[in-house]
């Protein structure tokens, strides 16, 4: 009998801690996802109205402008109201999926374990944060060349770690971040991946013994986290504002800032902080790079996102020219080459302003304009702009993505080198 009872009590024990694990998890059962062209003026209006009363409607870019499309994600319970409005309007539209929750399941079998073996680590699967540190921390142990860095704690106290590659101290360097975004995982891919090729794959050997490079795949550490254990979808850092968390650190940057493309309320998406520079990771990695520029010899600032397949420079906040616009357009374009030729994906390029939406308080754009770090591009990888995906690329585009992302950056580097940049 005792036995029983203890069999008993110990099937609703994993019941319960079982429920437990799931049930404060962020799900997206049969919300769909609408791609929207925004024809007329009208359009714009109602769309600007409904993100700004909305809570079951998550908007992915603002409605600006006549001839925009606009992915929008809405809430089951709000299917039939946000029909209504596309009729009642006349808006055209595409449904990219009718069950957003599906491709996070499908991804999720794709996540290794936090306690996998770190040696295991590939470009086949997706990894918890853990895994990625440890994966780094046991590479600088078995290369000599390859030295960890720390930028120190983020706002949770996770260390926001990289490593740095350097085979001769007068070498420029390539200064890589991603993971800015929490929800865009092949960011931090592609940013392994890299590190990887440069200290395995002779191939590249004039690439690791001409250049420096300082890696750092996960800049947002606690969002990272959080978009693996509570909502994949989650964008932001995680400060605490009253009742909402999170600041967008991509808009946080000290130049321009919110002047245009962001918030100023913190349960937006793209809140852009009390002040500029007013998060602790963004300080972190503002005075790393400052730190380092001089002495490192910083040439080059690279910012991994996704999606939408596009490589962009300076400047988010304004149509003017960056002072070196046309090399960086010549730049870009033929890393967009290089793309077509390695996987015939079609990335373009341009300044952020003129190719993705209007932003300030961006990375790239602080790196360009305060620092006078002359090549400097962001990229959005997969999916391209119209994905049903949005960022939950599946694990079999990991590696061909991460191939094209490496094979453009090599020749940004080459073709600034050419241009004197590196001088």
């Amino acid at each position: 009998m005792e036995k029983r009872i203890f069999l008993l009590f110990s099937v609703i024990l994993a019941m319960t801690t079982a429920a437990t694990s799931t049930e404060n998890i962020a799900r997206y059962d049969h919300y769909r996802v609408y791609f929207v062209e925004l024809a007329t003026e009208e359009h714009v209006k109602v769309f600007q109205k409904l993100e700004e009363i909305s809570d079951s409607c998550t908007f992915y870019g603002h409605a600006r402008q006549p001839g925009q499309k606009l992915h929008v994600m809405v809430a089951a319970a709000r299917l039939a109201d946000f029909d209504d409005l596309l009729v009642t309007y006349k808006v055209n539209y595409e449904i990219l999926t009718n069950n957003f929750q599906e491709k996070i399941d499908l991804q999720s079998k794709d996540v290794m374990p936090k306690d996998v073996d770190p040696s295991t680590f590939n470009w086949d699967k997706y990894f918890h944060l853990e895994t990625i540190n440890s994966w780094m921390e046991n590479l600088a142990k078995s290369h000599k060349e390859l030295t960890s860095v720390d930028m120190g704690p983020s706002y949770q106290g996770i260390p926001i770690k990289g490593v740095k590659l350097a085979r001769n101290a007068s070498n420029p360097t390539i200064f890589i971040e991603s993971g800015i975004h929490a929800r865009e995982w092949i960011a931090p891919s592609a940013a392994t991946f890299i590190i990887n090729e440069l200290l395995n794959n002779e191939k590249w050997k004039t690439f690791a013994e001409n250049y420096n490079w300082i890696v750092f795949p996960v800049v947002n550490p606690d969002g990272y986290k959080y978009t693996f254990e509570s909502d994949r979808m989650w964008r932001k850092n995680r400060n605490l504002f009253g009742i909402s968390r999170g600041v967008d650190l991509n808009r946080n940057y000290p130049y321009h800032w919110n002047e245009i493309g962001c918030s100023d309320d913190p349960s937006r998406y793209d809140f852009c902080g009390t002040s500029g520079g007013s998060e602790v990771e963004t300080q972190r990695l503002m005075k790393f790079v400052q730190d380092h520029k001089e002495s490192d010899n910083i040439r080059t600032y690279i910012a991994l996102h996704s999606f939408s397949q596009l490589i962009m420079f300076p400047y988010g906040f304004t149509a003017e020219k960056a002072d070196n616009y046309d090399d960086l357009k010549e730049i870009g374009e033929k890393a967009a080459a290089t793309i077509k030729r390695i996987s015939g994906q079609t990335y373009k390029s341009g300044s952020l302003y003129e190719t993705i939406y209007p932003s300030s308080g961006g990375s790239k754009d602080w790196a360009h304009g305060v620092l006078n770090i002359p090549i400097t591009y962001t990229f959005e990888l997969r999916g391209p702009a119209n994905s049903p995906d949005l960022f939950i690329l599946p694990a079999d585009q990991i590696k061909e993505t991460c191939e094209e992302a490496f094979g453009a950056i090599l020749t940004i580097v080459e073709e600034a080198d050419k241009k004197g940049y590196y001088k």
